[in-house]
């Protein structure tokens, strides 16, 4: 009777441990599979994280790089990063939230919520808005901008409308931000306050939001443009001013981890926030874009792809920030990207990964450094007059970046970071070399020359550029030549 126990006991273990190795198996090799891909990025300058959740368990969980390179501190799901336009999800999920509690409708007109409206804004609807149908422009400042909160409004409910309200897809930030206004305007708290109590809050997410958290200071992410330009968290530029523009508000610049960002998943697909049915109005496809291959939700993108594969997703960006949602509801993968050090080549990891979940077969391409990465690390350990031998790699390397205007934005891009300005002087002088009737090749050198204090070149280079049709070095010129 024992050993026929412990045959029994070792054969159902035998089985259980085959059983769960087959279960386990796909997870680990996703794991793997990602995680040796954004290594080997890392290793090319990537710094980011990276979540994805498959059929309700975290496939991959983790960071890469640095989050900070004065502290040497490394990214990972803690990480704090600026969302960007993803923000524009969590006004819509208020929104929502706000017609579920009675407080607004979809077909509501603006006129029921800002007084003196111009004749052509009044009856633009919640709806438009949402589906960036409104006809209203872009943006009309810069993020960081000053200008107050009438300033703001009164100069976009004066500009002339794109179109007419309902007439087509023409995406808009200023659009949600009166979208965050309207959610001041009917709850009576503000727009933070409002995220916070009816979304953060009951989320679980305590790292999300503008000046709200107690944020964990250690985990606060610089930013780094193409991996070189260094700046400091939008955070911290909130802190100091006290304060969040409407350029942003509504529209942009929250800042989030990657585990709240996973908690976001979990609140939505349990209904914690918003129902079933708001859930479903926000992700369906309302707005056709100019391609025709995606439509606008509500701040979501949907598209659907072969196989009539939902994905609904949306990305947001500064610069130096990017961060991208990816959600196939009905196969249940959720994926959250963020990096610190954006470029193009890894501004669009997610669907990298998208393309691992979706295809176990799919082998991506390696992750190279970016072009400015690339050339600022060989001049840290070339002089300048090596300037053939680095045209000659980028042109090896980077056939598609080694242009006279790539050049010229490595040589602006240097002047920015205020390093290497004898390179910056050498490659102006090559691409000028290269196209002598380019005004605005010669109104770069002559940015080179002024910031290596060489006042007599920079004065004969913008007059140059002058001569050649290029008015924007008369400023300059000016300016230098007043004394």
């Amino acid at each position: 009777m024992k050993t026929t126990h412990i045959f029994t006991t070792l054969f159902f273990i035998l089985v259980s441990s085959i059983s769960i190795a087959q279960h386990e198996r796909p997870s680990a090799t996703l794991y793997a599979k990602i995680d040796n891909h954004l290594e080997a990025a890392a290793k090319n300058g990537f710094a980011g994280a990276i979540s994805v959740i498959e059929n309700g368990k975290l496939v991959i969980n983790k960071g890469y790089g640095l989050a900070n390179k004065n502290t040497q501190t490394q990214n990972n799901p803690n990480t704090i990063f600026d969302i960007g336009s993803n923000t524009k999800q969590f006004t819509a999920t208020a929104i929502l939230k706000l017609i579920e509690m009675g407080k607004v409708t979809e077909k509501d007109p603006l006129s029921l919520y800002f007084k003196n409206l111009p004749t052509d804004k009044q009856n633009i609807t919640i709806h438009q808005l949402l589906t960036h149908t409104a006809g209203f422009i872009d943006a009309i400042g810069n993020d960081f901008d000053e200008i107050t909160p009438k300033q703001f409004f009164d100069t976009i409910f004066t500009r002339k409308l794109l179109f007419s309200p309902g007439e087509k897809y023409k995406y808009s930030n200023v659009g949600y931000s009166v979208l965050g206004k309207i959610i001041e305007i009917s709850s009576g708290l503000e727009y933070e306050v409002f995220l916070s109590q009816y979304l953060f809050i009951p989320a679980g997410m305590k790292q999300t939001g503008y000046l709200l958290p107690k944020w964990n200071t250690k985990q606060i992410s610089r930013s780094y443009n193409r991996g070189v330009l260094e700046d400091e968290s939008t955070l911290i530029k909130y802190q100091k001013k006290g304060t969040v523009s409407w350029h942003l508000k509504g529209n942009g610049g929250i800042n989030s981890t990657q585990n709240d960002m996973i908690l976001w998943y979990h609140a939505l697909k349990s209904n914690k926030i918003i129902t079933m049915e708001s859930f479903k109005k926000m992700t369906t496809a309302y707005a056709d874009s100019a391609s025709g291959k995606s439509s606008y939700g509500y701040g979501w993108g949907i598209r659907f792809l072969e196989g009539n594969v939902k994905r609904i997703t949306h990305n947001g960006s500064n610069g130096a920030y990017s961060h991208s949602l990816i959600w196939f509801p009905e196969k249940d993968i959720y994926i959250v990207y963020a990096t610190n050090a954006n470029s193009k080549n890894v501004e669009y990891i997610a669907y990298t990964i998208a393309k691992i979940m979706l295809d176990k077969a799919y082998i991506p391409k390696p992750v190279k450094n970016n072009v400015y990465a690339y050339a600022v690390n060989f001049m840290a350990k070339n002089n300048s007059n090596k300037t053939e031998e680095l045209i000659a790699l980028l042109k090896e390397n980077y056939p598609d970046n080694s242009s006279s205007r790539s050049l010229n934005s490595i040589g602006n891009i240097l002047l920015m970071m205020n390093k290497h300005k004898d390179w910056s002087v050498a490659l102006f002088k090559k691409n000028v070399q290269l196209n002598p009737t380019d005004g605005n090749l010669w109104d770069s050198l002559g940015d080179g020359y002024k910031a290596n204090n060489q006042k007599e070149a920079a004065i004969k280079s913008y007059q140059k550029a002058i001569a050649l049709g290029y008015k924007g070095a008369q400023k300059k010129l000016s300016e230098l030549t007043k004394n």
